[in-house]
């Protein structure tokens, strides 16, 4: 009898080890397959087109025949709005695109009318040269292009603080799956959410109730609940905004903005939520414009600042997947920088995507440029296109 039960337990025993192993040979080589399908991408793929998937934008930046004025930098004026709310893919864009390929598109609310028009325009747009992927801002809250429009019947979130009030995780993975179902069922690939800011400065006029909490401890398992509901719902989510606009006064969409903190002081603070969301595994990082003098002893914008990008968020943090920029047309880059500038300057600092450039066609093709006259090398260029592709094989695009 006693040696019956040890073959059972030695069955047990090595039956589960057997389970595991096959588990990991199956990811390893699910890792192993998807590589060699980036790899192989990568040498079908023209420079124009790898530049291409660096660059998402708003649809109307393909319509050429679209000159719409910006506020502070931020993108349309009101009076612009009727103009320019495409509700679908027009000749000029498909000629454009054919010069411009991108590798995402995001939409803002002036571009969403309803369910219907999502559901002609979303395909359209999938078809465009670069496969692009479909991005929002729909953090839930004030910043909700859906949940804000009444001709969506969603379920909408008072704010993010609010729920790190209620001191359960639980209510942020319910709220990040509630978000992430709603547009997976529209069509949308990327939400640029959860923000990861800790709301230190109750001066801040651009954070506040959009992040969980003034308290690390608290915003931190808040985050990645959030990540894990958009995530289990088919929704990749993007922590932002690195390293942290919590602690800052002015609003970066209109002009300079900083946080004074050192280092040091961030890593006991900002830098608990943002590696919390790093070792939860989030895809996508979002860079803030905020300069941060006490630690690069300059006024540099962190999103163009290689020693925020490639030694703290990827060497001190070890983050390995993708950094996107806020967007480019935001006041904080605009007022300091050209289009041209801004591009080459974020991506020779360490970003994989250039976000929302004030000028598409100057952008991609002073970035074409860099590398032609070795600015920027090719290679530079493929580290970046390796992880994005990596992402839309993951996410089903071919």
């Amino acid at each position: 009898m006693r040696q019956k039960l040890l073959w059972m337990l030695f069955v047990i025993l090595t039956s589960g080890f057997v389970l595991t192993s096959c588990s990991d040979n199956d990811e390893n080589e699910r890792e192993s397959n998807n590589d060699y399908a980036v790899e192989a991408q990568l040498t079908q793929m023209s420079l124009r087109e790898k530049v291409g998937q660096m660059f998402y934008v708003r649809p109307e930046v393909l319509d050429t025949t679209i000159h719409y004025g910006h506020t502070g930098g931020i993108g349309v004026t009101t009076a612009d709005l009727a103009n320019i709310k495409l509700q679908k893919v027009n000749a000029t864009m498909l000629a454009v695109n054919e010069k411009y390929p991108v590798g995402g598109i995001i939409l803002y609310a002036h571009n969403i009318e309803n369910e219907a028009q999502l559901s002609v325009f979303i395909p359209q747009i999938r078809a465009l040269k670069g496969s692009p992927l479909l991005c929002v801002d729909e953090e839930g809250g004030r910043v909700a292009r859906i949940g804000n429009n009444p001709n969506f019947d969603v379920e909408k979130f008072e704010s993010m603080d609010s729920i790190g009030k209620t001191g359960n995780p639980a209510n942020a993975y319910y709220c990040g799956k509630t978000i992430g179902t709603y547009l997976r069922k529209f069509g949308f690939d990327i939400d640029f959410a959860p923000v990861a800011d800790v709301n230190t400065n109750p001066e801040n006029i651009v954070i506040g109730k959009r992040a969980f909490s003034d308290d690390p401890a608290v915003a931190a398992p808040m985050v990645t609940n959030y990540l894990q509901g958009l995530k289990d719902a088919g929704i990749t989510g993007c922590v932002k905004h690195f390293p942290g606009h919590g602690d800052t006064k002015a609003d970066t969409h209109y002009g300079y903005a900083q946080s004074m903190k050192t280092w040091d002081e961030m890593m006991n603070c900002e830098m608990i939520t943002f590696r919390a969301g790093i070792e939860w595994g989030c895809q996508l990082i979002m860079t803030a414009h905020i300069a941060t003098p006490n630690v690069t002893g300059t006024d540099l914008p962190a999103t163009m600042s290689s020693l925020i990008l490639q030694d703290k968020l990827r060497g001190v943090m070890g983050y390995k997947n993708i950094i996107i920029t806020d967007a480019m047309e935001m006041g904080a880059i605009t007022q300091q920088y050209t289009s041209a500038e801004a591009a080459v300057g974020c991506i020779l600092a360490g970003a994989d995507i250039v976000l929302g450039p004030q000028n598409f066609i100057e952008a991609f093709e002073a970035v074409v440029k860099a590398v032609e006259n070795g600015t920027i090398t090719e290679e530079r260029i493929n580290q970046s296109v390796r992880r994005i592709l990596k992402l839309k094989i993951e996410k089903g695009y071919k």
